[in-house]
């Protein structure tokens, strides 16, 4: 990519970012940790990598999005509205009892949204199945996934992982964020899932591991996975949870807590002086 572009995407990250926190703070609930590590993922996927169309969410042609991980739809959610699917004016309603905009992904009120997630390990594979249907239909489109580290302790997991190396699923991409927390902890202390990459080529994966930061690394990835015939991809990130926030970077307490306002006010005056920093201000 040219450095106008990679700026570009940037700029969009740290937007998606302020999108989080607003979102949380509105709610005053969800999960802003797992959100903010995997920013440059959801910019990068949503603004540079899928064949999509705000204008027609259902196109049947499609990439498909899963957020395995459900409990980072603030990330998603901002995403989406950024990209122009729902207005970005609506993300503080996260979890308003009236809001369209629930706790966990839901496809039947959120435009943009492939599929309702949020108990850790079904996204996968529902997103798995997604990639066998448009094999079989013979469509191009591809299927992106992404799970927390701390989510691949569930056994459903690696069932997705053997169907789909089974099928030889190459369109279908398993992102995992591997920021080292989860919501008791450090992963490795809970339940470690190390070595990842050891474990997913043996389950038939391509695998790459990536800076989930650095907007090449990831463009790098997805271009090889893309070129991969005949097995499925995934791209392990190591990422820092609460990213570009400086009292949420590495805390696992921010796994699953809403800022208050002074809070609030102090992450969005940390983003905004890294916006104004990329744009030149």
């Amino acid at each position: 990519m040219t450095p106008s572009e990679k700026k570009q995407l940037q700029i969009m990250a740290c937007k998606i970012r302020m999108g989080i926190i607003d979102a949380t703070h509105g709610a005053k609930a969800g999960h802003p940790g797992g959100s903010l590590s995997a920013a440059e993922m959801f910019t990068y996927l949503y603004f540079k990598e899928m064949n999509i169309d705000p204008a027609n969410p259902k196109w049947e042609d499609r990439d498909r999005f899963v957020l395995s991980k459900g409990h980072t739809a603030p990330g998603l959610y901002s995403a989406l509205a950024h990209r122009g699917f729902f207005p970005v004016e609506d993300l503080p309603t996260l979890r308003h009892i009236d809001s369209y905009l629930q706790g966990h992904p839901n496809m039947n009120s959120v435009p943009g949204v492939d599929m309702s997630t949020g108990s850790l390990g079904q996204g996968i594979s529902c997103a798995a199945g997604m990639a066998l249907g448009l094999k079989h239909q013979g469509k191009d489109a591809r299927v992106y996934t992404l799970l927390g580290d701390g989510e691949i302790q569930e056994g459903q997991v690696w069932e997705a992982m053997m169907l789909a190396s089974h099928y030889k699923l190459d369109n279908f991409v398993v992102i995992i964020d591997n920021n080292g927390l989860q919501i008791d902890g450090a992963i490795e202390k809970v339940m470690s899932p190390y070595p990842i990459g050891d474990k997913l080529a043996a389950f038939g994966f391509y695998v790459e591991h990536i800076d989930g930061h650095s907007f090449d690394q990831i463009e790098s990835a997805l271009n090889n996975a893309k070129a991969m015939k005949g097995q499925p991809s995934a791209i392990i990130m190591k990422t820092t949870k609460g990213k570009n926030v400086s009292f949420m970077e590495n805390n696992a307490g921010w796994h699953g807590k809403a800022p208050n306002d002074a809070e609030h006010e102090q992450a969005i005056g940390e983003l905004k002086a890294i916006l104004n920093e990329l744009e030149g201000k």
